[in-house]
């Protein structure tokens, strides 16, 4: 069975801490590929110095250009209005058969906020989750990882979801098991990223050259 994970975001810019988390849930997760989704118009977040969903969408292909497994879909950009995650999720359900194993990416910070997306239940009964424990994205320091997402699922998911014994994962009888990855992401934002091009800085250490360079021929966050 082939499996293969859906990494969306808005990508504004995408950053060296993305590549990480995809490449690391790759090799950790055993995915055939990964599918990197720069989202048009981003429902949960505001549209101030947002770069346009074209130049995202090149960006992020740049920095997935020189990766063997990484590939980058355009659905959130053809597809009108908001860039719901359920709509992705159906799309990417209806687009392969049912010897492929999708897998749902996404960052502690977006889990922890997930009830509030369109239709997220349906999200727990089709499509497994791997929640990335990224830097500054828990909301509660004084727990650890699985706690903080063990409290959450029980008290707004379902309080059926059960952990295994290594912590890592939750089953439910009738929902997918949500995985997760404690692997040490690198503590980069793309917030950071917009700040210092701003100032006139360089952010080689931070994204791909290819990206940089792209930033500053077209004139980005400035």
């Amino acid at each position: 069975m082939k499996r293969i994970g859906l990494f969306g975001g808005t990508f504004n810019p995408i950053h060296n801490g993305h590549l990480r988390a995809a490449t690391s849930v790759l090799e950790g997760f055993g995915l055939d590929s990964l599918v990197m989704i720069p989202a048009a118009m981003p429902p949960h977040k505001p549209s101030k110095n947002m770069a346009s969903a074209a130049d995202r969408l090149e960006m992020t292909r740049l920095a997935a250009a020189d990766f063997e497994n990484l590939v980058v879909s355009d659905v959130e950009l053809v597809r009108s209005g908001p860039s719901y995650t359920i709509d992705t999720a159906r799309y990417f359900h209806e687009r392969f058969d049912a010897d492929t194993q999708l897998f749902f990416i996404l960052g502690a910070d977006a889990f922890l906020e997930i009830d509030t997306w369109k239709d997220f239940e349906e999200l727990f009964f089709s499509i497994p989750m791997i929640v990335l424990d990224r830097p500054g994205g828990r909301r509660d320091t004084s727990a650890s990882f699985s706690q903080e997402v063990e409290t959450f699922l029980i008290a707004r998911i379902s309080e059926n979801y059960v952990p295994a014994e290594d912590g890592l994962s939750f089953s439910h009888p009738r929902r997918q098991t949500v995985y997760l990855f404690p692997g040490q992401m690198m503590d980069v934002s793309s917030t950071w990223i917009r700040d210092r091009v701003g100032r006139g800085e360089m952010v080689t250490d931070a994204v791909p050259r290819k990206v940089e360079d792209f930033i500053r021929r077209k004139g980005l966050y400035r």
